[in-house]
């Protein structure tokens, strides 16, 4: 398969240490949380094109992650649910991370099992072991 970008401009596929992850590269946009969501749904059609269930990683560093983005978050990885194998975020602070699992939470519907890594290699490499 030939490698294409992804609107947030990470090489889909890419192929990692025997495996295949996609990043949605959801991090530099500091305030710019409409140019944030507007990417949000680039990449959910992308990745609902692919057909079928992804490793997929997020990055969110040099973002400002409000409750108003934590919430477009959720409701964008709930409309991919079905094409997310397995999933995590790099970049968030723990107070971060603890708002969001507590707003995941609250909304029973998501299904969403999100782990957190720090560094982006140890989270592609978890994604890319069973």
């Amino acid at each position: 398969m030939k490698s294409i970008k992804s609107p947030g401009g990470s090489m889909y596929p890419y192929f990692y240490k025997g495996g295949e992850v996609h990043c949605l590269k959801y991090g530099g946009f500091l305030k710019n949380k409409h140019r944030l969501f507007a990417l949000m749904r680039e990449e959910e059609e992308f990745i609902r094109r692919t057909n079928k269930q992804l490793r997929i990683w997020i990055d969110l560093y040099e973002t400002k992650v409000t409750k108003e983005v934590l919430i477009e978050l959720i409701q964008s990885l709930k409309r991919i649910n079905h094409h997310i194998q397995k999933l995590t975020i790099v970049g968030l602070p723990l107070i971060t991370r603890w708002k969001l699992d507590r707003l995941i939470k609250g909304d029973k519907s998501t299904g969403l099992n999100i782990t957190y890594f720090k560094d982006p290699e140890d989270a592609k490499t978890w994604l890319v072991n069973e």
